[in-house]
């Protein structure tokens, strides 16, 4: 999948150019690795809204690959180029399975945080858990990040996005890190109601 296709803007059927922008900031948890962009749960978020009466125009800006530090890199950019009304941010699953320091992560995460609220928009953090063969200090310091963020900045929160389907390996591509097409409806449901008390703030 190109670079292009994984910034391509996804939109709900129906979302009109004057509805608010929620944008998708992660990484191919989020852009669709392995399935069409189209099925992955960000192209799915707006319908999920729309069923709540929520009418947003769900931007994807999420790249296969991408690092916390990666993604602290383009995000003004994106701040710049779609103006959100509200950011989720769903990163450090690769700084995880790389084995990079926590403290740098969370440090990536927080800079992305606070240039979203300084531009406005409200912030929703996705959270990533690592298997228990990076030990058990490493995975429960980088699990902590999440909610500490959450707590410190007063952002929303999904403590873990493949929660749904982490104990249905038949959810997961071959590679048992991605989810399936079939399991992206499970994570936008999760996710448009955990961004219930962020959108009651809107």
């Amino acid at each position: 999948m190109s670079l292009l296709a994984l910034l391509v803007l996804v939109t709900a059927t129906g979302a009109r150019a004057a509805d608010p922008v929620l944008l998708v900031f992660g990484d191919s948890l989020s852009a669709g690795y392995g399935i069409e962009a189209k099925a992955a749960w960000p192209n799915l978020l707006a319908g999920e809204l729309a069923r709540q009466g929520q009418r947003y125009r769900v931007v994807n800006a999420s790249v296969s690959g991408e690092t916390t530090a990666g993604g602290r890199t383009r995000f003004p950019n994106a701040l710049k180029q779609h103006s959100p009304s509200i950011v989720i941010i769903e990163l450090g699953a690769n700084d995880g399975l790389r084995g990079l320091p926590v403290n740098a992560a969370r440090d990536n995460l927080a800079a992305m945080i606070v240039a979203a609220q300084r531009s406005g928009a409200k912030v929703h953090l996705v959270g990533m858990q690592m298997p228990p063969n990076y030990g058990p200090d490493y995975t429960a310091s980088f699990a902590e990040v999440f909610p500490a963020l959450a707590k410190q900045y007063r952002t929303g929160l999904t403590p873990f996005l493949l929660a749904p389907v982490i104990a249905r390996p038949t959810l997961f591509q071959n590679d048992q890190l991605h989810p399936t097409a079939e399991a992206q409806p499970l994570l936008a449901k999760m996710i448009a109601a955990d961004l219930k008390p962020l959108l009651a703030k809107q």
